[in-house]
């Protein structure tokens, strides 16, 4: 196997600090200036040998190192997205019932939701105050730091729960962290109190929720209001492990698709265009369609670009279309590995095994093809002679079998202008789960395949 414990080091570094789209577009930017990247919006003009970045709200960015060819000739892309399946906290969503505190969640993404339960969890995020600062958040990742976590019934109250489907014993509704606690009165006691006792000496309403409030309100001045503006998303809390007595595999959150983000992030800084302009770009929703103003079905890629032609000359709409047109892309997004326990979901001759290399799917989409982006032969044959020139392992796969599902990327967004694009992607087991499974072997692949791309 490979052995690049520089790249497997950073690369468990970005995942234990890039737990929201927002952490990932920070470290990104730190990473890109430190390898010499300017934001655009700071200089005038832009030539060959350049390199540029531009972010969307934090939490889309697009890096750029300017070769010397005119735009026009196009780039070569690497796209992949940051944000990962989670629980999103609701704009009210702290509650008390029955001495308990609770914070009302809205799952995002494709998950599983009884895989939440019983698991430790952190708060990550941001909170808008109306005076313009913005509270950053992050509480559950540290060693003295509390976690959270989401109850469920014991076995022994459970008949009912086991009877119902995987779908439906976990209602979305009830996925609701458990903040703090408070110490219900003794029921003699509260009686005898409510017969002697004016309204004064009621016990005072929701006042485990009160004590929690006062210590956000001391530890980051948040009042409840504040919520309605705040950004927080929930995630298994604990850094990213090395998995198996060999050490071969990562076990950590969000490796889909922050496998690929950072392995083309790699690629870039570790790489010197040449004639193509070299581009990567990291986008945001788009486990949920890739929709709104960061995911790439907005205007936020093509507008970047525009800035680029914008100020390496006169700009020309002609010259924005053919850059885009006469691009190549590679769609840097995971692909599921075959898993031994569940063989008869996989055709296995088309499957991706863990440590098998970088990842090709020709087309994604589900069943009869629905919904996919298919790639062009000839460019799978460009990307074959260039990978095997530079003696990268790959191998070409499926999702799944044919009527088992199936999933979509954003290279159908991508392949919309004209542009060569290809999905090519990290083996993962476990997808969408809290903690997801890649190997060492093929995080190396992926990035020295990169590499390899860029060079074309």
């Amino acid at each position: 196997m490979l052995q690049d414990n520089e790249l497997i080091c950073g690369y468990k570094d970005f995942l234990a600090n890039g737990k929201t789209e927002r952490e990932c577009v920070s470290f990104l930017v730190k990473e890109a200036e430190k390898n010499g990247y300017k934001n655009i919006n700071s200089l005038e003009k832009v030539k060959a040998g350049d390199k540029v970045y531009l972010t969307k709200f934090g939490k889309a960015i697009a890096l750029f190192d300017i070769g010397s060819d005119g735009l026009e000739k196009g780039m070569n892309i690497l796209g992949a997205h940051i944000d990962s399946p989670r629980l999103d906290v609701k704009q009210n969503p702290v509650y008390e019932s029955d001495f308990i505190v609770y914070l009302n969640t809205h799952y995002y993404g494709g998950i599983k939701k009884y895989q939440w339960l019983t698991l430790p969890l952190a708060i990550h995020g941001v909170v808008c105050k109306k005076d313009g600062s913005t509270v950053n958040v992050c509480i559950g990742e540290k060693e003295d730091d509390p976690v959270f976590v989401i109850s469920d019934i014991l076995p022994h109250l459970a008949q009912k729960q086991m009877k119902e489907t995987a779908a439906e014993f976990i209602p979305g509704e009830t996925l609701d962290l458990i903040l703090g606690s408070e110490i219900p009165l003794d029921p003699s006691e509260s009686s005898a109190k409510a017969d002697k006792a004016d309204k004064s000496d009621k016990p005072e309403k929701d006042k485990a929720k009160k004590a929690v409030l006062k210590l956000l309100k001391d530890a980051y001045n948040i009042e409840e209001k504040d919520f309605g503006s705040a950004e927080l998303e929930v995630v298994p809390a604990g850094l990213p492990r090395d998995l198996g007595l060999d050490r071969s595999m990562i076990l950590a959150y969000g490796q889909d698709d922050r496998s690929c983000a950072y392995t083309s992030a790699y690629a870039l800084f570790n790489s010197k265009a040449e004639k193509r302009t070299n581009c990567c770009l990291c986008v945001d929703k788009e486990e949920i369609g890739s929709v709104g103003a960061t995911g790439m079905a907005s205007h936020f890629f093509e507008n970047a670009v525009a800035e680029l032609v914008a100020r390496m000359g006169d700009y020309s709409e002609l010259t924005l279309r053919r850059c885009l047109n006469n691009s190549y892309m590679l769609s840097s997004d995971v692909n599921a590995a075959y898993d031994p326990q569940h063989g008869d979901l996989y055709d296995k001759a088309n499957a991706s095994f863990l440590n098998g290399g970088i990842v090709f799917n020709k087309y994604t989409g589900s069943r009869g093809k629905y919904d996919a982006s298919d790639a062009s032969p000839e460019f799978i044959a460009m990307l074959r002679n260039a990978l095997d020139k530079a003696n990268v392992k790959y191998q070409m796969a499926e999702l799944g079998k044919v009527d088992q599902g199936g999933g979509g990327t954003i290279a159908y967004l991508a392949a919309k202008y004209g542009m060569y694009v290809l999905d090519a992607g990290v083996s993962v087991l476990s997808m969408h789960a809290p903690w997801e499974i890649t190997a060492k072997e093929d995080i190396v692949q992926a990035a020295n395949a990169y590499k390899a791309f860029l060079k074309l």
